[in-house]
């Protein structure tokens, strides 16, 4: 089965005990109804990235489903977390792309999503031979990478939060949803 639609997604939740924080956070994204199961980061050829709402119509109760997730939690006060998924798409969509995961402690959400689309992009670019300088900063390669010709699109979702001050568990996951 090779997947032909994706969707982003992203959530936080908020609880005394960690498994139900996780459980409120795939509700705020919306899944929490499937059963998922974590793949690698493939974006698979001729895919095509829909909404979250055309997407969410096509997920049933119970169904098996497919995604990249990236998780973190903390039950710190104060802690700031996130959790991000990049996305690199190839001009040619005969060819597959790449998803990464990226959570981190003390990185705000905007940091997180630059650093996995980042690491989207870099991965397919090397297996592209787009050549640039590992060195430089993500803007000046990110405009290499799109003017290279090879790569059509990059962006990445992302969840942050602070930890609950009680010290409750906070919980943020970004979510990239793989549908046949």
């Amino acid at each position: 089965m090779i997947p032909t639609k994706v969707f982003l997604t992203k959530g936080s939740g908020v609880h005394k005990d960690k498994l139900a924080s996780f459980e409120l956070a795939l509700r705020d994204a919306g899944i929490e109804k499937c059963n998922l199961v974590y793949v690698s980061s493939i974006f698979p050829p001729k895919a095509k990235i829909i909404s979250k709402e055309k997407g969410m119509n096509e997920l049933h109760p119970g169904q098996i489903t497919f995604c990249v997730l990236a998780r973190l939690e903390t039950n710190e006060p104060n802690r700031l977390i996130s959790a991000s998924i990049g996305l690199a798409i190839p001009r040619d969509n005969n060819n597959y792309g790449y998803l990464s995961e990226h959570h981190a402690f003390g990185e705000r959400g905007e940091i997180s999503g630059e650093y996995a689309e980042d690491l989207a992009a870099t991965m397919l670019a090397t297996t592209l031979g787009v050549e640039f300088n590992s060195d430089s900063a993500w803007v000046e390669r990110e405009q290499v990478y799109k003017s290279s010709g090879y790569i059509f699109k990059t962006t990445n979702i992302t969840q942050s939060a602070m930890g609950n001050k009680d010290g409750h568990w906070t919980t943020v996951i970004s979510v990239a949803v793989l549908l046949p």
